[in-house]
């Protein structure tokens, strides 16, 4: 972390201290009991974390992506429910309705979700809409003064927490030129035809907050649109784009979570009378681990900086988030390996971090999608 200044030091330090103090500890039961702590949200609100890339004037921190990232992968590191707890609550919660909100939403929405008081989902995914966002089959009509909003989300996180407040929905609104008309509106939990199904029974990420969401003949006013109507699509595009920097900043906490580990345990564990990392072939796969860790956070601290600045940054991004990954799953694995058969216990981290690793290669854009984003940059689109 030798490009960090020495504020941004300071945060790390302080995060990896909340993450070895605070998370760590209660991360076996809720992951056990599937069970996002409230009360580790509401100390992350404290520390300020929610509003770090956001401007003091809304109860930000006047930080920027950088400084998100920062403290992601530092949780990442320990937890990734709590890791993707904030990611989610960030760049898909309050980052929409900073970017391309109504002075008067921004006013009436972001303090309670910079502070943590208050959760948002971002209701993008479908069944038939996951890599090809293009295909939603959600729709909105204007009836009067409100839109009447039908369909259904899926794997939509923070969306079903007692403090979560609202959703933002992208939906068919009409179309244009025979292409669909995205657009995407704010629609409060507690709406009438608007129901939070049952959490998700999934392989990782067990304590954060996962539901699909239907939508029937759901009533919100037609202020409640956000951001132009019919911009939907070009503004998801540029969520996701930021959200994959601070997903790989997730991906590289994790990666180094598993290195961390399994040097210690190589270090300790005793085989043939001589400990596991004397061995070449442990010691070789340990520096694969490391080499992985440090050009991941190379990655996204290139596409953070970048985008930062306010220079192009969504190939950076794509590279990040598709390095990271990789290096996530490839690092959990490996961890899992030194470890033995305790790395197939669930109380022990590396156990956790492989099942919950290999969603980073799928959400918020899979790896094959990062690769058409590269390709295209390349330019070798069809």
């Amino acid at each position: 972390m030798d490009d960090l200044s020495e504020e941004e030091r300071d945060l790390a330090a302080m995060t990896r201290d909340f993450a070895e103090s605070v998370v760590a500890p209660q991360a076996y039961e809720a992951d056990r009991t599937h069970t996002l702590s409230m009360d580790v949200v509401r100390q992350m609100g404290e520390l300020g974390l929610f509003g770090l890339p956001f401007p003091e004037e809304y109860g930000g921190q006047g930080g920027d992506y950088m400084a998100l990232g920062i403290a992601i992968e530092a949780l990442g590191r320990v937890d990734q429910s709590i890791a993707i707890t904030l990611e989610a609550g960030v760049s898909l919660g309050a980052m929409p309705v900073f970017r391309f909100g109504t002075e008067e939403q921004k006013k009436e929405l972001l303090p309670d979700l910079l502070a943590g008081r208050a959760l948002a989902g971002f209701g993008l995914t479908e069944p038939e809409a996951g890599s090809d966002a293009g295909a939603t089959r959600t729709t909105a009509r204007l009836d009067g003064e409100e839109w009447v909003i039908d369909g259904s989300k899926q794997f939509i996180t923070n969306s079903g927490t007692p403090i979560t407040r609202f959703v933002t929905v992208t939906a068919v609104t009409g179309s244009r030129d025979g292409r669909k008309e995205i657009s995407t509106i704010i629609v409060p939990n507690g709406t009438p035809g608007f129901t939070v199904e049952p959490a998700y029974d999934k392989v990782g990420w067990n304590a954060s907050d996962t539901h699909p969401l239907t939508f029937t003949g759901a009533r919100v006013p037609a202020g409640n649109l956000l951001g132009e109507r019919g911009s939907g699509f070009r503004n998801f595009l540029s969520i996701l784009d930021e959200g994959r920097i601070a997903i790989a900043a997730l991906a590289t906490g994790a990666a180094e979570g598993c290195l961390e580990a399994a040097v210690e345990y190589a270090k300790s564990r005793t085989i043939f009378g001589s400990a596991l990392s004397t061995r070449q072939n442990a010691q070789f796969t340990l520096a694969r681990m490391r080499a992985r860790v440090h050009t991941a956070r190379l990655a996204w601290h290139h596409a953070a900086r970048l985008r930062d600045a306010g220079r192009p940054f969504a190939e950076q991004a794509a590279i990040a988030k598709l390095v990271s990954g990789e290096a996530a799953m490839d690092n959990a694995r490996d961890a899992t390996q030194i470890f033995g058969g305790n790395g197939f216990m669930n109380e022990f981290p590396v156990a956790r971090h492989y099942r919950d690793s290999k969603i980073l290669e799928i959400g918020e854009g899979t790896t094959e999608v990062q690769l058409l984003v590269i390709a295209r940059a390349l330019g070798l689109a069809g």
